[in-house]
């Protein structure tokens, strides 16, 4: 508290009884007591630190902004090729029915959360020509055929994941979940649309994780896409793909719905980037510790199963 000004304290001087020790005593009696209630403001507080929101743009992805909904699209890519087909396809069809209300319970109030399906054989195909909202979406059977044309679906992924197509909410939005499922692999030029994909900013920074179905999935080329192989998981049998792909769609999208600090532990900012590689991170963590708490208490034998 600053002292009283020159003019404020002979003012003071005028009203009070003369003398030295009296001046000084009225000086403390004023400094120490407490301001009347009405002249009293209250002290500012210190505006606590707020969680971001990163949201991405196609021309600036690292922006980061808080909004009051915010969006998150979890894409499905699925292989309906004919090598799913029976028991395979049937136990997929089974366990995405029973996901999508478990997925409803996913994110936060303030978050609006929306699925899309991309389904690839001999040609790509949408489940439905936008992402439906998790609340009004309903999963249509899917049929195996064909071969299985991957490099076109990640081409067909790249083209539809952008603003002005599967990612124009008007709300901002978190960067998507992207999951892979397939038995086998690719018939086409994988490579050629991976690479095309890696140069999408919504792929780079989103949540990506993979599922190998029966003995022919390759780990090592799923590892390609996720970028991580504590992100890719294989299924042997029926029972272990229903535990597999509800592990990994709800774990991933937990995280995906989460906004996260940008500073660690020990206070240091840390850049956009690092907090999505936080993400991808914990999500692979936590996946593998699901599946081992998951083979502990209810092992699941490893045999083709179908």
């Amino acid at each position: 508290m600053q002292l009283m000004s020159t003019e404020s304290t002979e003012k003071k001087q005028e009203q009070m009884i003369p003398g030295t020790e009296s001046l000084i005593s009225a000086a403390e009696e004023a400094l120490n007591a407490p301001a009347p209630q009405q002249d009293q403001e209250p002290a500012a507080e210190k505006p606590k630190a707020k969680k971001p929101v990163l949201d991405f743009d196609d021309d600036d992805p690292l922006s980061a902004t808080g909004v009051s909904r915010k969006s998150l699209v979890i894409f499905f890519l699925i292989d309906t090729s004919g090598s799913m087909k029976g028991k395979k396809m049937g136990e997929l069809n089974t366990v995405m029915e029973e996901l999508i209300p478990e997925i409803r319970r996913v994110g936060e109030a303030d978050t609006d959360v929306k699925v899309a399906v991309l389904t690839f054989s001999t040609s790509v195909r949408w489940m439905y020509s936008t992402p439906i909202s998790i609340e009004e979406f309903e999963w249509a059977r899917l049929r195996a055929d064909g071969v299985t044309s991957m490099g076109e679906a990640f081409r067909e992924l790249s083209v539809r994941m952008s603003r002005n197509s599967f990612l124009n909410s008007p709300s901002l939005s978190f960067a998507p979940v992207i999951f892979l499922m397939t038995d086998g692999y690719p018939s086409d030029d994988y490579k050629s649309g991976l690479k095309a994909l890696q140069g999408n900013s919504w792929y780079k920074f989103g949540l990506k994780a993979a599922l190998g179905i029966g003995q022919e999935a390759n780990d090592d080329m799923l590892a390609e896409f996720t970028g991580s192989k504590d992100t890719v998981v294989h299924a042997y049998s029926g029972s272990q793909l229903a535990q597999m792909i509800k592990i990994i769609a709800v774990t991933s999208s937990q995280i995906g719905s989460k906004s996260m600090t940008l500073s660690d532990e020990t206070n240091h900012e840390l850049s956009e980037t690092d907090v999505y590689a936080a993400k991808q991170k914990l999500l692979g963590q936590q996946i593998q510790e699901l599946i081992k708490e998951q083979d502990e208490s209810d092992p699941v034998p490893f045999d083709t199963g179908w």
